[in-house]
């Protein structure tokens, strides 16, 4: 009896921990809108990166006014960057507005302000049929 007391609770320790893996797996349901900017963000001003690459498409384009000059970057570039400043809280103030949104794609400006200058971020994302992913990012400073 005892034996079969522990067997059963181990059988449902491995039901449960499966469930509870198959509860976080990020798959095209789980790849809304709001999903998909509310991890940018949790990238971009907290470091928080569970979940990012699997909302950043894997042709996204990221690109940023310095000055004159336009810099780019691909999915890859930016998730490694990320990496480096994994769990940083920025010193910012984060707003979000909706620029433009559809069944198709949405265009959401994700303002980030500082004590001396402000990063706006016009994120879109798109529907790709296997969820809405990030397909660009494009960066002003002000």
């Amino acid at each position: 009896m005892k034996t079969l007391k522990s067997l059963m609770l181990g059988l449902a320790l491995l039901v449960a921990g499966t469930a509870a893996k198959a509860a976080n797996k990020i798959d095209g349901e789980n790849l809304t809108k709001n999903f998909a900017i509310n991890t940018y963000i949790d990238a971009m001003t907290r470091g928080k990166l569970s979940g990012f690459s699997e909302v950043v498409d894997q042709s996204a384009k990221f690109s940023m006014l310095r000055g004159t000059t336009v810099l780019s970057f691909g999915k890859t570039e930016v998730v490694d960057q990320l990496k480096s400043t994994k769990n940083t809280e920025q010193d910012c103030i984060t707003s979000t507005s909706v620029v433009e949104s559809n069944n198709d794609l949405a265009v959401v400006k994700v303002d980030m302000k500082y004590s001396t200058f402000t990063r706006s971020n016009y994120v879109t994302i798109t529907n790709t049929g296997s969820g809405w992913k990030i397909t660009n990012v494009y960066s002003v400073f002000k």
